[in-house]
């Protein structure tokens, strides 16, 4: 062997241990739990929020949800969760969608979820109106927010 091809070997073996070395450490001395370390996509979120829609409409498809700015029990169904959804920190995730009045397609409401892992799968522990529809002379209905964000933070509109 010449000095190049001993130097590569030498080199590559080196990597190698420290590779090795380094699996066993991650492996051996792990201290922390599935759910901390598991990661949720695009596909996981959406399936958290299918499977929790699915799990809260009755055998009419209605969604009910209370509007805590009017008091009112809001009969609603789903029309579809909106892209992107997003991961806000390491353990909080979103999902934005859009349900319509259940006797008027063209009312829609725009309902933002937050979600959490809670034993290797995301729940959601918030929900909130974000937009409401009006109706205009102009443009028929529409969807107005009743608060935006500011780095992740609701901020009321009114």
């Amino acid at each position: 062997m010449n000095k190049i091809t001993c130097a590569l070997f030498a080199v590559t073996l080196l990597f190698s241990t420290i590779a090795i070395a380094d699996d066993a450490d991650h492996s051996d001395h792990s201290t922390e739990s599935p759910t901390e370390t598991k990661k949720y996509y695009v596909g996981d979120i959406k399936k958290a929020m299918t499977d929790y829609i699915e799990d809260e409409i009755d055998e009419n498809g209605i969604f009910l949800i209370k509007d805590e700015k009017t008091g009112e029990i809001l009969d609603l169904k789903f029309v579809k969760i909106h892209d992107p959804v997003r991961v806000i920190n390491s353990n909080t995730y979103f999902a934005c969608t859009d349900f319509h009045v259940a006797d008027n397609p063209k009312k829609l409401y725009d309902l933002d979820f937050w979600m959490h892992p809670e034993t290797g799968e995301l729940k959601i522990f918030k929900s909130k109106i974000h937009k409401e529809p009006r109706k205009s002379l102009i443009y028929g209905w529409y969807k107005l927010p009743r608060y935006t964000f500011v780095d992740d933070k609701i901020i009321p509109l009114y």
